[in-house]
């Protein structure tokens, strides 16, 4: 089973949208793919794939009731299918409650357990959530996307995955991100006591200047894989958000003249999750790859 998060500590940096088209990407290949949305935040990947309905339902099951002990049915009844197949854990507005519930949960677990010294394992929440759900033999493919911060929501994405595929700005902005990578990993590895695989570095919105062509020289000379630069496609990606769809339903639906630049993008994300796919040596599907008719 192919597990990554999809997280940077930048925002804006287009974590959202790689994550839910690379799910695209894998589903076309012929994989059964799950998307946790961990992201409180409005216009979230469950807002792009159009199944935040129930986002700020109150008495509605999520994610965080099964997280806390306390779900209101069978974790597959969360479970909604979006476009190509792709399965989406929808994000709810309890999720912005997730520190404050899972340190209640700790309080209360750890006053009453036999153990005098039990701890409670609140990053580890998900991961025991997706064990008993059974997810490892429903899914060939797992991604979590959580917010642009670290807390509970990203390390429990990260006990659940163990893999980070990294989005990039390459700018002055984001060279501080670049040159602090390694960085980061590793105090997310001291942080949580895991290691953590980078799957890939994804620059993303590049123009091809001068400055950008050294910052990504200088990503890659930090060793990381960097198995594809997405342009910059404004357009096209804007054109999702209004659409709530991903890049490949955008282009076959909504354009009525398909731009080999565009297509050119759709080829990418699809190199990118067969990157991915390999990393950890995932079989590949009988079933033949999905196109888009130029």
């Amino acid at each position: 089973m192919l597990t990554y998060t999809t997280y940077s500590e930048a925002g804006g940096v287009g974590k959202t949208t790689i994550s839910a088209n690379c799910a695209v990407a894998h589903a076309r290949a012929g994989y059964d793919v799950l998307v946790v949305d961990m992201d409180p935040q409005d216009g979230s990947l469950s807002y792009l794939l159009d199944v935040d309905d129930e986002r700020a339902t109150g008495g509605a099951d999520n994610l965080v009731r099964h997280m806390i002990g306390r779900p209101q049915g069978p974790f597959a009844d969360l479970v909604r299918e979006t476009e190509h197949g792709v399965d989406v854990v929808p994000s709810h507005n309890m999720l912005e409650r997730l520190t404050e519930l899972l340190m209640k949960t700790a309080d209360l677990e750890e006053d009453t357990h036999p153990d005098p010294d039990y701890v409670y394992p609140m990053h580890e929440q998900l991961l025991r959530v997706i064990r008993e759900a059974d997810v490892p033999s429903r899914y060939d493919v797992l991604v979590v996307d959580p917010p642009a911060t670290a807390g509970p929501h990203l390390y429990n994405a990260l006990f659940a995955t163990r893999n980070l595929v990294i989005p990039l700005e390459l700018s002055g902005k984001g060279e501080q991100s670049v040159a602090g990578l390694q960085d980061l990993v590793d105090g997310l590895e001291a942080e949580l006591g895991i290691n953590i695989g980078v799957l890939a570095a994804i620059p993303n919105g590049v123009k091809g200047t001068s400055d950008q062509e050294s910052y990504l020289a200088e990503l890659e000379e930090l060793g990381f894989d960097v198995p594809v630069v997405v342009r910059d496609r404004t357009s096209l990606m804007e054109g999702c958000w209004r659409r709530q769809c991903s890049a490949f339903t955008y282009v076959e639906r909504h354009r009525k003249r398909k731009r080999d630049y565009e297509l050119e993008t759709l080829s990418q994300f699809e190199t990118l999750a067969e990157h991915l796919v390999a990393q950890v040596g995932l079989n590949a599907p009988e079933q033949p790859r999905a196109e888009v008719d130029a």
